[in-house]
């Protein structure tokens, strides 16, 4: 099926532009903080992969061409957390890291066996009601401690655990 919206690759397209240079991502941690701005809890998806395995994972996605970052940002976490998540993008789009990820495993900590994927990554504070859309099973939110628990983190492959430790270290949150 060919996705219509403009900007958008058909399936072979996308495989083949896979197979021969970086895809842009943009990567967001979604994160409830309290008045003094500190995170309070982090929410992390709960999906079903391809190969039928559950994974947590963090709102990520392919930025379109002609979109700017800002706009990819905002799109997939309203297509992940739902349309009234009100998140607030940063005023700065400089990311908190560039996740690098590649189909062989041990080049960086991040692999997608798919493609080589260059993500923008960001903390996102969202003040809404978020409920899971798109192909995510559901949303649960994690004090910081727990994101980082071992059981946790075993559930997130790719590197995601990564760059969840990389974005709570970014925002203070020292365990």
């Amino acid at each position: 099926m060919t996705e219509t919206t403009p900007g958008w690759l058909s399936s072979d397209e996308l495989e083949q532009a896979r197979a021969n240079m970086p895809i842009l991502y943009v990567e967001a941690v979604p994160v409830r903080v309290d008045d003094s701005g500190e995170v309070t809890s982090i929410g992390l998806l709960l999906r079903i992969g391809p190969d039928g395995t559950v994974s947590r994972t963090l709102v990520s996605g392919r930025v379109l061409h002609h979109e700017r970052v800002r706009d990819a940002l905002l799109r997939h976490l309203e297509k992940d957390l739902g349309p009234v998540a009100l998140p607030r993008v940063p005023t700065s789009l400089q990311p908190f890291t560039v996740a690098e990820y590649f189909p062989t495993h041990g080049v960086t900590p991040y692999h997608d066996p798919r493609q080589h994927a260059v993500s923008l990554a960001y903390v996102v504070p969202v003040t809404g009601d978020c409920r899971p859309r798109q192909d995510a099973l559901d949303l649960v939110w994690f004090s910081p401690q727990e994101a980082l628990s071992p059981a946790v983190q075993s559930e997130m492959p790719g590197g995601h655990g990564v760059l969840l430790k990389q974005a709570l270290a970014h925002v203070g949150c020292v365990i």
